[in-house]
């Protein structure tokens, strides 16, 4: 499991250790961890030309020293000081006494040779602003940032990239585009989550001796997680002991959604499929293992787990029915619309919901680009509000129980996911974990991480429909496996 823990804990934790080491040694564990990684992306060191954005505070710190173990391995290291009078004393004093040289952002010559320096740089060192740094940079530092990105130089950040909020995710101005981040003891919840996990490039987490105690504020699950939650049949299994899921989905106008939800659920575990609804015909000529039935979810029969939604139109009464029972549901795509708030929080059996962002928006009574902007916030929020489990789908999916604990990220998917049909195989796929006696979380969280593998293998660089995506499902669930 890879974990997040907030600012707040974070310094809690590095006063503790400083509190029981030398002065400065922790310090130089991050400088030493930073430069390694610095030497490792540049793959010489010797006649390199490394350019260090250095602000106040312990993040310019962690820059200078770094930059002057690199010069003493014969780089030519320029540090640009946002802050003079507030730069770290001893990582400068260190630098200087390396050979490395110092200019002031703040000169007259700051368009020329501090310019000149970053745009013939191999490396730029972005220790701009620490991890609690709000709002995006200052207007000083973005011009900085901006020579960083139109030059030829790899840019590494030190911790997280300067302008990105590491609590959130959210990026609320200019900030800096990394190649490489260097984290130290934690991940930050920002270099996990969207829109901030696209600023940080590659993450490398330097252990720097830190005990983070409590909860983390974000998790993602990794192969070995998934692999511990996939449910397998035993010697003993029937069809029913594996678990039955029922589909409530399509319509005349969406016939496919019902096949593609079906797909989804054959993949993802269950005993057996229960299809409901108009698209019978369709489902059983392409999936003929499927039981089927037209008399609507009360008296399909029994199931472990029901998938509402995905094809539905305007099928009010289906979506009631499903939620009026005492199993795990998941509500998606029209489902979510037609489903009755009050109804859903009063259930006390688990529910999932899986929105897109514009289905977020929706229901929250804000704009899609304002939960694309707080995509953590919003999923914490309508998990609340709904009383449910929620799986905000996106670049980082991201599942969120009520009651609040860590959120889980999810970030295997592809860009090529984004077609139609492929939100109705996930459903299926968490649908039938559902029904195998999985959690709401792990099954969303789960249901993710394969349905993203599957997206990757699928695709493999070229565009792909949602039936490709399902048809992978079998591959990703044993690459998983090995």
């Amino acid at each position: 499991m890879r974990s997040a823990f907030g600012v707040e804990t974070v310094r809690a934790a590095e006063r503790e250790l400083m509190a029981r080491l030398p002065e400065g040694a922790l310090m130089q564990r991050a400088a030493a961890g930073l430069a390694a990684a610095c030497a490792e992306l540049m793959g010489r060191v010797y006649g390199r030309r490394v350019v260090l954005l250095v602000g106040s505070g312990d993040n310019g710190g962690d820059a200078l020293y770094a930059g002057a173990r690199l010069a003493r391995r014969g780089a030519g290291v320029t540090a640009v000081l946002l802050s003079p009078e507030r730069t770290h004393p001893g990582g400068l004093a260190a630098l200087r006494r390396a050979g490395g040289s110092v200019h002031s952002a703040q000169d007259d010559e700051r368009d020329t040779a501090v310019e000149r320096a970053i745009r013939s740089a191999d490396l730029v060192v972005d220790g701009i602003v620490g991890i609690g740094g709000k709002g995006g940079l200052r207007p000083d530092a973005a011009p900085l940032a901006e020579l960083a990105e139109s030059s030829r130089a790899a840019v590494v950040a030190v911790d997280l990239p300067s302008g990105v909020e590491a609590d959130t995710g959210e990026v609320r101005g200019a900030a800096v585009r990394a190649d490489l981040t260097v984290t130290f003891g934690t991940h930050k919840p920002g270099l996990l989550i969207d829109p901030a996990r696209e600023y940080a490039g590659s993450v490398r987490l330097v252990d720097i001796g830190l005990s983070l105690p409590g909860e983390a504020e974000a998790e993602a699950l990794q192969h070995a997680d998934v692999a511990a939650l996939l449910p397998a049949p035993g010697a003993e299994s029937d069809k029913y002991r594996r678990g039955v899921v029922g589909i409530a989905a399509g319509s005349s106008r969406y016939p496919g959604a019902a096949v593609l939800a079906v797909a989804g659920a054959l993949r993802g575990g269950a005993g057996a499929v229960r299809y409901v609804g108009p698209a019978g015909d369709a489902v059983i000529a392409r999936f003929p293992e499927t039981l089927v039935s037209d008399q609507g979810p009360k008296r399909a029969g029994r199931v472990q787990a029901w998938v509402v939604g995905p094809g539905a139109g305007d099928d009010a009464q289906s979506v009631a029915e499903v939620l009026a029972q005492d199993v795990p549901v998941l509500v998606d795509a029209d489902g979510l619309r037609l489903a009755d708030r009050d109804l859903v929080r009063a259930r006390t059996a688990p529910t999932l919901m899986t929105p897109h962002a514009g289905e977020a928006a929706a229901l929250l009574g804000v704009s899609r680009e304002s939960v694309e902007a707080a995509r953590l916030h919003s999923v914490r929020e309508l998990s609340e509000r709904y009383g449910a489990t929620v799986l905000l789908k996106g670049s980082t999916t991201l599942v969120a129980s009520p009651g609040g604990g860590p959120v889980r990220v999810n970030a295997t998917g592809t860009s090529w996911l984004a077609t139609a049909g492929s939100g109705d195989v996930l459903s299926g796929l968490a649908g039938s974990l559902l029904a195998s006696g999985l959690s709401a979380l792990d099954a969303g969280s789960v249901a993710a991480y394969l349905h993203g593998l599957a997206g990757r293998f699928a695709a493999d660089g070229a565009p792909v429909g949602a039936h490709d995506v399902s048809e992978s499902i079998r591959r990703a669930w044993r690459d998983v496996m090995s």
